[in-house]
């Protein structure tokens, strides 16, 4: 099946498609990639060879960024004729590629983040474990007659299950872990105003339910899906279990076969989570002027209990792609941070004394009496936090508090 994906990046977006590829291209699209993990690794040897060269003379400090690896790059290009067979673009943007990984480990190390949320050097890509991914800038590539040309004399037929925008400013093609070839094309965000609705919507999340609302029609509930297919995976576990190979030795037929099957029923869970998660978030914009959401991070939710059912509801995708529809259609999506949200009382802003916990789901408050459901509350104190006060809310907090605008 076609895909299309958007990631936006500030005022870009990333539009995403399924590839058409001949044995022919497959094989030139192997190729350059062999050429472009060589360079990679060529980078990791020269830098290491730096920080161990930096390490034992402290008074001949060598640098090891682009500029450098650019020039190792020429000078192995000329003297290589293998590596001149291949386009450079790809080869130039693989080393960018590096330098920005690179750069990103220092700034964790310079930071002092825990080891555990550092980013790690970049590490040596191996034949058998590294998928392609290949970059082209506007001077790489072009469209011609619905096909993708790619420097090297590389054609592709795309599958254009929606239109381009704008013309692309650069392409990525890669190759997932079920073999499949997609182009990830960079263009310019496309905004589609929708007409005004006068309508604004508080928004908690959850486990019980992956989104509670303050409009009931607008809840999104636990969709389930990684439950559903459980006894599918279970079983592709067990098959793999059984043909684990020993260590230093490649997997049978068999251990290959049950891996795909499991990577693909995995592939399938995520699309559906995607497919639920936007296809709410368009409900929700279209139906609404202003938006309250949760800043909830559900990341530590991986060391609870609660873990597996947390990542089946996929609130981190969901929240994602409500952000980028609010954008897209210009909505005003307003971020609240959730400190208190389950302690405070919409109706006259009391807070409780002690936390409530998980197993009370109804929320009782002693100042004012109000009785409402829990989660329920707290979508209305995003209304209240966010500025966006529902009817009848009087003696609130001031409007505005931990609240953070969605960038």
């Amino acid at each position: 099946m076609p895909v299309a994906r958007k990631a936006r990046e500030g005022g870009l977006a990333r539009y995403t498609y399924r590839l058409r590829v001949s044995s022919t291209a497959r094989t030139a699209l192997l190729a350059e990639w062999d050429r472009c993990r060589y360079v990679w690794n060529e980078c990791v040897a020269k830098s290491k060879a730096v920080h161990a060269h930096n390490k034992a003379h402290p008074d001949e400090k060598r640098t090891c960024g682009p500029a450098q690896l650019d020039k190792m790059l020429t000078a192995a290009r000329k003297a290589t004729s293998w590596l001149r067979e291949g386009s450079s673009v790809p080869q130039q943007q693989i080393i960018r590629d590096f330098g920005t990984s690179r750069a990103k480990a220092h700034k964790d190390i310079k930071q002092r983040l825990p080891q555990r949320r550092r980013a790690g050097m970049p590490g040596y890509k191996k034949k058998r474990e590294a998928l392609p991914s290949l970059n082209y800038t506007r001077r790489g590539f072009r469209l011609k007659d619905g096909r993708l040309h790619l420097a090297g004399g590389i054609v592709l037929g795309v599958v254009w299950s929606r239109d381009l925008p704008a013309n692309p400013s650069s392409v990525r093609i890669y190759q997932d872990c079920l073999g499949h070839w997609c182009a990830s094309f960079v263009a310019p965000a496309e905004v589609q105003p929708l007409p005004a609705t006068g309508a604004v919507i508080g928004i908690d999340w959850g486990v019980k339910e992956t989104a509670t609302t303050t409009s009931d029609v607008h809840d999104l509930p636990h969709a389930q899906h990684g439950k559903k297919a459980r006894a599918k995976l279970s079983r592709y576990d067990r098959m793999m279990a059984r043909r684990k190979p020993e260590k230093g030795r490649s997997g049978s037929k068999g251990y290959r076969e049950a891996k795909k099957w499991r990577a693909k029923t995995y592939a399938k869970i995520a699309r559906q989570r995607q497919d639920t998660g936007r296809k709410w978030a368009k409900r929700v914009v279209r139906d609404h002027d202003a938006i309250a959401v949760e800043d909830f991070r559900p990341k530590f939710l991986a060391k609870t209990t609660m873990a597996r059912k947390a990542a089946d509801a996929a609130i981190g995708a969901t929240k994602t792609a409500l952000l980028e529809m609010g954008r897209k259609h210009g909505r005003d999506v307003r971020l609240v941070h959730p400190a208190h949200t389950t302690m405070d009382c919409a109706q006259c802003g009391a807070r409780t004394k002690h936390a409530l916990p998980l197993l009370e789901r109804t929320y009782t408050c002693t100042a004012c009496a109000a009785v409402s459901p829990r989660d329920k509350n707290s979508a209305r104190v995003m209304l209240v936090r966010a500025g966006l006060n529902p009817a009848g809310a009087e003696g609130v907090r001031p409007p505005g508090a931990l609240l953070q605008e969605a960038a």
